[in-house]
């Protein structure tokens, strides 16, 4: 590529990765079918993109590392639980018919943001509930789904852990969305990244501009994030669902 489709993938990754890091989730939305129109079939597209967005984890660890404190049991749950999902989801992507599993998962993302916009008052603070060995295997179950999600599909997963950590867990939109961005941006996406790179090649000369839009996008999204609240984050978290739902589902059609 030359130096002027480097800069676009840049851009466009900075761009992406600033609205998802923002909203907890959503940075395919963008970046990913630019990839597509770029060129890349889809599960080179994919393996690159999962690669990418683990940059993202990274600018989100730099930036709440002095402004969050996770709790080591979610940690956990979140990593006990979703890893296997990505592992699960990386070689089921393979086999799953492409154009089924985007009109599915536009319709289910379409629906998290209604869902938010008449819950005015979900995720605006803290209330701590399901903290019980119920709660917590039913919430690591939930987790483990969403994982195999996140593993074989590229538009808007975080966005659905983002979701269940609030309506589940009763995390506030700020809290969970740091939860999101660090443990699914950074291990959940890089399990998802090795796994893929594994079964599909990756595009590596595009990898720097993509990685470097990532790694700013993440802390730049993080940043405004903690600047503005869980009033902010909720909008945007609602914008960001219905936009992919939109674009998911047009995708499944036209294609």
């Amino acid at each position: 590529m030359n130096p002027i489709d480097q800069l676009v993938l840049f851009l466009v990754s900075l761009v992406a990765n600033t609205f998802s890091a923002f909203s907890g989730g959503g940075a395919g939305l963008i970046q990913f079918p630019v990839l597509i129109f770029l060129g890349l079939s889809f599960t080179i597209a994919l393996a690159t993109h999962k690669v990418a967005s683990v940059a993202l984890g990274l600018g989100a660890v730099i930036r709440y590392s002095s402004a969050s404190n996770l709790e080591r049991q979610f940690v956990l749950i979140m990593l006990i639980s979703g890893l296997p999902g990505v592992v699960l989801g990386g070689w089921l992507i393979l086999d799953v018919p492409e154009q089924l599993s985007i009109l599915a998962l536009g319709v289910l993302t379409g629906s998290l943001g209604l869902y938010s916009i008449f819950k005015p008052s979900l995720g605006q603070e803290y209330s701590a509930q399901h903290r019980n060995k119920h709660g917590y295997l039913l919430g690591g179950g939930v987790l483990f789904l969403l994982g195999i999600l996140n593993g074989s599909l590229t538009s808007g997963t975080g966005l659905f852990v983002t979701l269940w950590l609030v309506t589940w867990f009763g995390m506030d939109y700020q809290r969970a969305v740091a939860y999101t961005l660090i443990l699914v941006g950074l291990f959940w996406n890089g399990t998802g990244a090795i796994t893929l790179g594994l079964l599909a090649e990756i595009h590596w000369p595009w990898l720097p501009a993509l990685l470097l839009g990532s790694l700013l996008g993440g802390y730049l999204g993080s940043h405004l994030a903690i600047k503005h609240g869980n009033r902010w984050i909720k909008r945007s978290f609602e914008v960001v669902t219905l936009l992919i739902s939109f674009k998911l589902i047009w995708t499944s059609i036209s294609g």
